[in-house]
């Protein structure tokens, strides 16, 4: 018997000291990449091999560490660099639908036909998971089954009807709000109304257009590969970036775990001319970023140059992530930088605001650290992010494609002066600080845990066994419908008959 326990401490040892690790994280956004590569690098920090397929390029790699890079290079790159999306079209959730459709599809595409990914598919390597972005490019989980790996999901945002099916996660419309929409879990009619209608737009979306698309690319680029639907839903994880502290209570089965923030790291030191502009500044300083993919010089110049005017009335000090070299009409409290350090900014003490697109990891650096927001989300999950910041008390938003002015200025003034709102991030910091063990120990945990429970089987719940009809009990409710038709039905012949019987007794009688 103790042979056996031996063996036992000693297997789960080798699982999850040794095992081999692909990260694939491939969609064109830098906040997708690191969220991705904080987990990767500290699986390799912790002895396991990784191998990270992306975009992007590590130049930091852990020390003393097995970290590969396979480094993804796109046409469509070109295309998304030269989009505007301060243009109101792509804020609009139906056509942000489509356009992510096109995205998706490409990204997955242009991947599959790069030599260096078809000479990985070809070669004799082995990997024991499989670590992928949930976010559009579900193609990928063909990498999962060539190899032979378990897969975990990493959700870059809250958990969405995206995600939440593929590991059997109850998220009805009614208070789970798309992640594409600007509404909370608390919704009014009209609200549920539209949040409902979109949901179904979505999931026809996904079941009759992009899955099927998906399915068609593997066909064409990997030789005799099996159906996607064969293994889309073989998930025995999904890593979410949400927490209580920041976004709404939710329903999680086993498989799903919130893990949200666990990309901030400890903060270090500002650079001096910062330091020292941040230490002198006695009225506060206002952080400004639209993050990695906006760009602020893009905006219109009717909206910069109204936000300029309003910067102008201040006596605090702004810290501008503006990416060319001038800005015309810049008044003397503004400070350009085309790069800040974001998480030392948010962390010094005479920090007053940060003025946000609504991005979830801006938003979520600024709850670790106790700031109060101005989001002015743009596109994607922005309008979400920037609509339960403001129920929670610690934000205002202003809908980009509403921008005008007066609201500007006047939300300013009000989380300027009012101390609720201040009060209200402070209170969610300490909720996100607040938790039995670090978010990135967490994560690095669960991924363990998979390893050491060969893919953790029982972990997911037995609704993945049924098809949508019998989930949704449509094969019930038809059969009850059928069968009270029939009671009915028989019921009624019945009646008939016997009330036939009785009027022929009764002309009997009469006769008689």
């Amino acid at each position: 018997m103790w042979l056996f326990d031996v063996y036992l401490i000693l297997h789960c040892i080798y699982i999850a000291q040794g095992a081999k690790i692909l990260g694939i994280f491939p969609v064109l956004s830098k906040s997708h990449y690191t969220v991705g590569n904080v987990l990767l690098k500290e699986l390799a920090r912790r002895g396991h091999d990784v191998t990270m397929i992306s975009p992007f390029e590590e130049n930091n790699k852990p020390p003393n560490a097995s970290y590969r890079d396979i480094k993804l290079k796109f046409e469509i790159d070109k295309e998304v660099k030269g989009l505007n999306f301060f243009s109101r079209t792509t804020s609009h959730p139906y056509l942000s639908t489509l356009f992510l459709n096109y995205i998706g599809c490409r990204i997955v595409d242009q991947s599959l036909k790069q030599p260096i990914i078809q000479k990985l598919l070809n070669s004799d390597e082995k990997f024991d998971v499989v670590i992928m972005d949930q976010f559009v490019v579900d193609g990928f989980s063909y990498f999962a089954e060539h190899f032979g790996a378990h897969k975990i999901l990493l959700a870059p945002t809250v958990a969405n009807s995206w995600v939440n099916p593929l590991v059997g996660n109850p998220a009805p419309p009614s208070v789970v709000p798309e992640l594409l929409m600007e509404y909370t879990s608390d919704m009014d009619f009209f609200e549920r109304l539209q949040n409902t209608i979109f949901y179904l737009f979505a999931e026809l979306n996904r079941h009759l257009y992009f899955f099927p698309r998906q399915n068609s690319i593997i066909q064409q680029n990997v030789p005799n590969a099996k159906p996607l639907s064969d293994y889309l839903y073989n998930v025995s994880l999904v890593l979410v970036n949400g927490h209580e502290s920041f976004t709404y209570s939710a329903s999680s089965v086993p498989a799903m775990k919130n893990v949200g923030g666990f990309h901030v790291s400890a903060t270090g030191k500002l650079p001096d001319d910062l330091k020292k502009y941040m230490d002198n500044a006695k009225e506060g300083v206002i952080f400004f970023s639209m993050g990695s993919h906006l760009q602020s010089s893009q905006f219109p110049i009717e909206i910069r140059d109204a936000i300029l005017r309003v910067f102008s009335t201040l006596k605090v000090k702004i810290l501008w992530k503006w990416e060319h070299e001038e800005l015309p009409g810049k008044p003397e409290n503004v400070k350009l930088g085309k790069w800040f350090p974001q998480q030392e900014i948010l962390a010094h003490p005479n920090l007053k605001l940060f003025i946000t697109h609504g991005g979830l990891l801006s938003l979520i650096e600024a709850i670790h650290h106790g700031v109060p927001l101005l989001s002015i989300p743009v596109r994607g999950d922005q309008k979400l992010n920037a609509a339960i910041a403001e129920k929670m008390g610690y934000a205002i938003k202003i809908i980009y494609d509403d921008f005008e002015e007066n609201k500007f200025k006047n939300a300013l003034d009000e989380l300027l002066a009012n101390p609720v709102y201040k009060k209200n991030a402070v209170y969610r910091s300490t909720l996100f600080h607040d938790r039995p063990m670090k978010p990135l120990d967490e994560a690095v945990y669960w991924v363990e845990y998979v390893l050491r429970h060969e893919g953790a089987k029982h972990l997911r719940v037995s609704s993945l066994k049924l098809s949508w009809y019998q989930y949704i009990l449509l094969d019930v409710s038809i059969f009850l419908l059928a069968v009270a038709g029939l009671v009915i039905y028989v019921s009624k012949l019945l009646f008939k008959k016997l009330c036939c019987n009785k009027t022929t007794r009764k002309t009997k009688i009469k006769r008689s």
